[in-house]
């Protein structure tokens, strides 16, 4: 019917939508990691349950008139709560811990709407089946993820490139009025129909407590797969809606597929499928070779997660109860989501020492599709088991291999940290070294012999970017500012007369820095470290008259865009000396993001100098340098090594309010 389709559309669309929305604008406040999708996924699926437990209890009640009139002043009250643009005063302080922060904006500042929106799909089906007895409501359900999709997938691709944050604030806060107006309309109207029971549908048996526990467990093990291919595939790539959509587009697709009504889901073919497919993540993961094969990642992992999936939701949809029952169904498979979600994005990160929950969940995928098919002929059975045992096989090889040659290992929500160590000439112990690694990208490497201990390393030797910048200044004493610590090594440019002051966000990053290398402690000058968010950190503190800062926090790849705008780079100004060198590092594997800072030079009337530098090492490193100076870009130490760069015209500027990855992705 025609308002029933079209509530449940709308409020599909708006409940995904605000995902990435909101999502995106706080992103900067937490330090632009993967981690605020990850928290805001398990938020999202916390009121999700919420809004279906609400449901399943609206719709228990008798009387519609009622549910009627609850809903309705809900939905009014609801209201209150547009726009939805996150207020300042959420912005964290150093050192604060950023889950509870992170779920408290989001409940202050959508937690009612999403709520709403969260209970309409079931409720308006029990609504459906009371209005049409002998119809099957489930196709709203794969409507209403169909529409979900569409948000997803249509906001990095349309909605990201062509409206500021502030204006899609403000086009989703329409939206939803619209949503409230005819959510209200059909819960009037759906007021005088009958109980399910009185319109023929049926006494069907309640759900055992077995098939609650196969609920659950399904349910999870979507939820917790879903997550756990997002952290793997967003954790050393930017940290950007299309990522971080893809994954969940496809779990979406599943539910659409399987509760379509259509048969799609055949559990011979699929299975078989899924073993397989099971054995090539395994092996993804287990060799090494293929870490950094990114396009063949994305891939494996989409369509192993299109199995897992399928699988799950299939053997859901395969067990669902008939329409009496219908929102306890949703409240089960609600309940197995957020039992996922919390087990990925709050257990893991503090349980585990590395991004090992896909490994589990693979493990997990396996026993659980043998558990299933036990009833099967003996030959399908073998199989089957034989599969599982090589997934459990390659996982622990991964296991291994992820803990060989490594020191330390720390995981917190802001990522994991390896401190490794090698030795790149086996006949010297001088040239032993100690690395510090966050995911798969080095952040820092030091030698341990004396002969070398305090020789600049990596991105920061005497003939990179900032290596260049920092000597041009030698003679006098200088005051330095570094958004990144890493291992400290800029600090070995610190002579004694110097003022080095590092900005970070993990307080792991600190602590390792200071016992697992002596770049801090050796430094003859002044070292002073800040925890925190740099850019919330610089915009407290009064002028600090650097003479360079050096944003060093890009290499990881998931990047915190904020650093990176019209507004940033002007709070930067504030902090320099009138000739001071603001430097960029722009190194990375799949963002060219020099386009986006020459704009932003010319913006300021900035001079700038693109500085490349490969090593005899093989380690390349990209630095921009910006200053008011142009007789220090001059310099022949600066000019030997720069090389042309032309910016983009037609690109639009990035501010706080706008930015458009997908620019400078290198497809």
């Amino acid at each position: 019917m025609p308002l029933h389709v079209l509530t449940v559309f709308t409020s599909a669309f708006l409940l995904f939508l605000v995902q990435p929305v909101l999502a995106k604008q706080v992103l900067p406040w937490f330090g632009g990691g993967a981690l605020v999708w990850t928290i805001c996924m398990v938020f999202f699926q916390l009121v999700l349950l919420l809004g279906y437990a609400y449901a399943h209890a609206l719709a228990r009640l008798r009387d519609g008139r009622r549910q009627a009139v609850i809903h309705g002043v809900l939905l009014a009250a609801s209201l209150a709560f547009l726009p939805m643009i996150p207020s300042t005063a959420w912005k964290p302080v150093g050192g604060a811990n950023p889950v509870a922060g992170i779920l408290a904006l989001l409940f202050a500042t959508v937690g009612l709407p999403y709520f709403l929106l969260a209970s309409t799909s079931p409720l308006v089906q029990a609504w459906f089946a009371r209005e049409r007895p002998g119809e099957s409501p489930y196709r709203l359900f794969a409507l209403s993820n169909l529409a979900s999709m569409l948000a997803l997938l249509g906001y990095p691709f349309a909605i990201e490139p062509a409206l500021t944050n502030r204006e899609q604030s403000w086009t989703w806060s329409a939206g939803y009025a619209l949503f409230v107006a005819c959510a209200a309309a059909l819960a009037w109207r759906s007021r005088a129909s009958p109980p399910i029971t009185a319109a023929g549908a049926g006494q069907d048996a309640a759900p055992t407590p077995r098939r609650w526990g196969l609920w659950l467990t399904l349910s999870a093990l979507g939820s917790a797969t879903l997550l756990a291919v997002t952290n793997h595939v967003t954790q050393n790539i930017s940290s950007i809606p299309l990522l971080w959509v893809f994954p969940l587009a496809v779990y979406l697709l599943t539910f659409i597929l399987c509760f379509d009504g259509r048969d799609w889901y055949r559990p011979g073919l699929y299975v078989a499928s899924l073993a397989w497919t099971l054995a090539v993540m395994a092996w993804f993961l287990a060799d090494r070779r293929l870490q950094f094969e990114l396009v063949w990642q994305v891939i494996v992992f989409l369509v192993g997660l299109y199995f897992v999936c399928m699988f799950c939701h299939g053997e859901l949809a395969r067990r669902r109860p008939g329409p009496r029952h219908l929102t306890r169904f949703y409240l089960g498979i609600s309940l197995g989501g957020v039992i996922g979600g919390v087990l990925v994005g709050l257990v893991a990160p503090v349980v585990l020492p590395g991004y090992l929950e896909l490994d589990i969940a693979l493990v997990a995928a396996a026993l659980l599709a043998v558990g299933l098919n036990l009833r099967r002929p003996w030959p399908a059975v073998a199989s089957l088991g034989a599969i599982a045992a090589f997934v459990c096989g390659a996982v622990a090889w991964h296991v291994y291999t992820f803990a060989q040659d490594t020191l330390h290992m720390e995981r917190n929500y802001y990522g994991v940290l390896r401190v490794k160590e090698g030795q790149t000439d086996p006949a010297d112990p001088q040239t032993r070294y100690r690395s510090l690694v966050h995911g798969a990208i080095l952040h820092g490497e030091q030698y341990l012999g004396e002969r070398y201990r305090h020789a600049a390393t990596t991105y920061y030797q005497v003939s990179s970017g900032i290596g260049r910048t920092l000597l041009a200044f030698e003679g006098r004493p200088i005051k330095v500012g570094i958004i990144g610590l890493g291992a400290g090594s800029l600090a070995v440019y610190a002579d004694g007369d110097d003022t080095y002051r590092f900005y970070d966000i993990n307080p792991a990053v600190v602590r390792i820095s200071k016992t697992y290398f002596t770049y801090l402690a050796d430094a003859s000058g002044q070292i002073d470290i800040v925890l925190g968010d740099a850019r919330l950190s610089l915009e407290r503190e009064p002028p600090q008259g650097f003479d360079v800062l050096a944003i060093d926090a890009f290499t990881g790849d998931a990047i915190p865009v904020h650093l990176l705008t019209v507004e940033a780079v002007g709070e930067y100004l504030r902090h320099m000396k009138p000739g001071g060198v603001i430097a960029f590092h722009v190194s990375n594997r799949f963002l060219d993001l020099k386009p986006v800072l020459l704009a932003i030079a010319d913006y300021h009337h900035l001079e700038y100098a693109y500085v490349h530098e490969m090593a005899d090492d093989a380690t390349k490193s990209d630095w921009v340098l910006l200053t008011r100076d142009r007789t220090f870009l001059l310099k022949p130490t600066i000019v030997e090594a720069t090389e042309p760069v032309a910016p983009e015209p037609s690109w639009r500027l990035w501010t706080d309010d706008y930015n458009n990855l997908l620019q400078v992705f290198r497809w």
